[in-house]
C-alpha cells in the first residue's frame, strides 16, 4: 500500500482511481504480483468508498483469475540429504567454521522439519536437555522441539567446536553473527546445483523448504497401515511442526509409494471382498 499510495500521489491523486490502480499494478514483475498488487488496492477503496464514494473500485479480474497451483515439493531421500551434507565440505578447508555451520544447519532442518527461519533464530539458550525451545513462530506460538540423540550429538559437536554466549545464534559465522536468510540460500542452491540435485538457474529442484515436506512424509510412513496410530501420528506432527491447525498439516504430506501402498492396505481392510 505505501507503494501505491507513492505511485498515486506522484499524480496529485486525493482518492483511489482504477486507472491509477491497474497502472500500478501493470508493474510487477509477474501476473500473480500483478492480481496481488490489484487485489489488496480494492480491498482498502472497498472500506473507502463505503465513506466516501468517490474512491473506485477496479475490477477484480483485470489479470485474469486466481490459477494458483502448488509447487510439487521434492521429497527428499536419505541419499540425496547425504549428498546435501558432504557438499558443505566445499565450502572452506577442513577446520573451517563454514562448512560444519551448513553441514550442521541442513542436518538439523532435514531431521526435525524446522522452517528455516526458525533454525536462524536459534540462540544458545534455546538448545535445553528436552530439545529445542522455538519462540514464537509464524503462527506466534511458543513451542519444545525434542530432538533425536544423533541430532543431538551432533549440535553439540557445533556447540563444542564454537561455543558462543546465551543471547548469540547458535548458527553464526567467526564474527559471531548469524548468516542471512538470503545468503543461506544462496549457499543451498549452489551446493544442491554442484551434486547435481538441481539443474542450472530457472530451472526447478529441490527447495530448502522441501526439507520441511519430507520430514513430514518420512515421519508419518512410520504409522503404516494403522488408521489409529495415523490419527494420533497427525496430531502430534500437527504440534511438533508449529501449525495452528491440523489442516495445515495436511498441506505438508505428498503421496509416495509407501504411503500409497498403507492407503490400499487400509482400503482393502475397511473394504474387503471376495477375491474368487
Amino acid at each position: 500500500m505505501r507503494g501505491f499510495v507513492a505511485f498515486a500521489e506522484t499524480y496529485g491523486d486525493s482518492v483511489v482511481l482504477a486507472a491509477r490502480t491497474i497502472a500500478w499494478a501493470s508493474e510487477a514483475p509477474s501476473p500473480a504480483r500483478r492480481r496481488n498488487r490489484l487485489l489488496t488496492v480494492r480491498r482498502f477503496a472497498l472500506a473507502m468508498h463505503a465513506e466516501d464514494t468517490r474512491h473506485e473500485l477496479p475490477a477484480t479480474d483485470v489479470f485474469g483469475t486466481d490459477r494458483h497451483a502448488r509447487v510439487l515439493p521434492h521429497i527428499w531421500t536419505a541419499d540425496e540429504i547425504a549428498q546435501l551434507m558432504s557438499a558443505t565440505a566445499l565450502l572452506g578447508q577442513p577446520g573451517a567454521i563454514r562448512p560444519l555451520m551448513y553441514r550442521t544447519l541442513f542436518g538439523l532442518l532435514a531431521a526435525t522439519g524446522l522452517r528455516i527461519s526458525e533454525a536462524l533464530a536459534l540462540r544458545v539458550r534455546d538448545v535445553g536437555e528436552d530439545g529445542l525451545i522455538i519462540f514464537a513462530t509464524k503462527f506466534r506460538k511458543n513451542r519444545l522441539v525434542p530432538i533425536h540423540a544423533t541430532t543431538r550429538r551432533a549440535l553439540d559437536v557445533w556447540l563444542r567446536t564454537y561455543p558462543g554466549r546465551p543471547d548469540d545464534p547458535v548458527f553464526r559465522s567467526s564474527a559471531g553473527t548469524g548468516p542471512a536468510y538470503s545468503t543461506v540460500i544462496t549457499v543451498f542452491l549452489r551446493l544442491t546445483r554442484t551434486v547435481g540435485l538441481r539443474g542450472a538457474a530457472g530451472e526447478p529442484g529441490p527447495r530448502i523448504h522441501d526439507l520441511r515436506h519430507s520430514f513430514a512424509v518420512r515421519s508419518l510412513q512410520q504409522c503404516g497401515s494403522d488408521r489409529a496410530a495415523v490419527a494420533r501420528h497427525m496430531a502430534g506432527l500437527s504440534t511438533y511442526l508449529g501449525h495452528a491447525h491440523i489442516t495445515d498439516t495436511y498441506w505438508y504430506l505428498q503421496a509416495t509409494p509407501t504411503l500409497m501402498f498403507g492407503i490400499a492396505e487400509a482400503g482393502e481392510a475397511l473394504h474387503p471382498g471376495d477375491a474368487s
